[in-house]
């Protein structure tokens, strides 16, 4: 060959090996016992994908109660068990009673899976958290796929659950299965609690961990979830922290029914005008919390932490431009990101008994019901927040001398959950992440509420980390829902270099 051309085709493979590896430069190859493994994961991809396709056309939606879902959920946690069981697991599908709804009916709630593969004394005990049940989805709500069909577009894989949960659990049990396949040791024991209610707020999980914190979780050393995103397309991230969350509602009531306008306008303390009264006096124009107090035990802003926002990559442009937004309140990368994730947010939600359809009605509301809540961030406290907030409410209330009856209810209360970034496996996690993308990843906090991370540490008293694999425009909960096949098969290689890292440094 002509040297000159050979150059040529060297210069083109390195460009395609950069454009397919995005935004990192090639890195050194990775450790002896992880290249056949990662081999094995490329060589299999089309099979990792064919999998969850399967597992997306089960519809295993837990929020809407309605019999024919929760049989789809029943399948999915069979399925599920199934393949673990052919992974050599020893599996116990955790019989979870039934579930008592509003209206007097009952339904059955998917069975738990805790699965366990090895037991050696020597080695580390890594339990992997996941759920297997998703948000509704329908293709006239705006899809532009089956939702059900997992559909490959340009390397994206469509479909509900294909990042939130199915992807992530999938890449778990991906990897597991390339050491088997292998027939390669297990650098760790494994374990597996997988549930089929988290959209639906994990029914009875809380009771289960704590029956079995002394039995399934006596020998866990580390717990993993992935079940949140990246905050940047191609860059990967480890969450060490989430918000709580207080939601609220605040009732004014006339009476039972609705008046004419005509008749009563002007004579009434209007209970729609007291609620707005209310609802404006909680957040200013900046976003500014207005409740007396709320602030008092936020943990302090440090140096470290200023520099660990400023480490973060965030094109704050395209940040903007993907959310559709026009200006946000602040504008710089720090400021974002510490609004999003270590100072509370108010947020106003809804107004129940309103009217609200298309056209002219000429009523005044007897009865109104405000909802909002506040996400919440170390070292909040929910009953502190609750009396803070109901206190507020019932003083401006109280100024409006109004006649009508004011009712406060804090219908949901939700610790924030922060994790020491100096445990093992952060240390393990950053080293995986180095090997499989060549890059540091962003240390990050999730803005949402993820109950089981605090819940898991409370009552298992051990290190949880959070490690997602999905970029930050997936759309979990959304239309259009996907997960990359880059990041579904990269994903399934961090796990893999996971699991010797950990075994590196238990």
């Amino acid at each position: 060959m002509d040297p000159k051309l050979g150059r040529m085709a060297a210069s083109l493979l390195a460009l395609l090996l950069l454009l397919e590896g995005g935004m990192f430069s090639s890195h050194s190859p990775p450790p002896a016992p992880l290249e056949k493994v990662f081999q094995y994961i490329d060589l299999h991809q089309d099979e990792f994908v064919q999998t969850l396709k399967e597992w997306v056309a089960i519809e295993s939606d837990s929020v809407q109660p309605v019999p024919r879902f929760r049989q789809e959920l029943f399948r999915m946690m069979a399925v599920a068990a199934d393949t673990l069981q052919r992974l050599g697991a020893r599996v116990t599908s955790v019989d979870m009673g039934s579930q008592q709804l509003p209206d007097g009916q009952s339904l059955p709630i998917p069975p738990v899976i805790l699965a366990e593969l090895g037991n050696d004394p020597t080695k580390g005990t890594v339990c992997f958290y996941g759920h297997l049940d998703v948000q509704p989805a329908d293709q006239g709500d705006g899809w532009l796929t089956d939702p059900y069909v997992l559909t490959e577009v340009d390397g994206k894989l469509y479909g509900r659950g294909a990042t939130d949960n199915k992807g992530p659990v999938l890449a778990w049990i991906n990897a597991v299965s390339a050491f088997r396949a292998l027939e390669q040791d297990l650098p760790v024991n494994i374990k597996f609690i997988i549930e089929g209610m988290e959209e639906a707020g994990s029914v009875a999980l809380e009771e289960l961990v704590e029956k079995e914190k002394n039995r399934f979780f006596s020998g866990v050393d580390y717990i993993v979830i992935s079940d949140n995103l990246w905050i940047s397309q191609r860059k990967p991230a480890i969450t060490y922290g989430t918000r709580g969350n207080s939601y609220f509602t605040v009732e004014v009531k006339c009476r039972d029914q609705d008046f004419h306008s005509g008749t009563f306008g002007g004579i009434l303390h209007e209970p729609m005008a007291d609620l707005v009264a209310l609802l404006g006096s909680l957040v200013d124009s900046s976003g500014h919390i207005l409740v007396p107090g709320i602030y008092d035990e936020v943990a302090p802003l440090t140096e470290e932490e200023i520099n660990t926002y400023k480490a973060i990559h965030l094109d704050l442009e395209e940040y903007r431009n993907s959310s559709r937004v026009e200006k946000f309140l602040f504008d710089t990368k720090e400021e974002i990101l510490m609004h999003l994730w270590r100072y509370p947010s108010l947020s106003i939600h809804g107004i129940e008994g309103a009217f609200d359809e298309p056209g002219a009605k000429t009523v005044i509301p007897g009865q109104v019901t405000g909802k909002f809540s506040i996400r919440l961030v170390p070292h909040m406290n929910v009953s502190v927040v609750e009396k803070q907030v109901t206190r507020h409410l019932e003083d401006v209330f109280s100024k409006r001398n109004s006649s009508n009856k004011m009712v406060v209810s804090m219908t949901l209360g939700l610790h924030p959950w922060i994790a020491n970034v100096n445990d093992t496996q952060y240390l393990a996690a950053k080293r995986a992440i180095r090997t499989v993308f060549g890059t540091e990843p962003d240390m990050i906090r999730d803005g949402s509420t993820i109950p089981i991370a605090k819940m898991f540490q409370e009552i298992v008293h051990k290190s949880v980390v959070l490690i997602p694999l999905g970029a930050v425009d997936d759309g979990e909960h959304s239309q259009n829902e996907k997960i990359n096949r880059w990041n579904y098969i990269e994903g399934t290689k961090l796990f893999a270099a996971f699991f010797l890292e950990m075994a590196q440094l238990h």
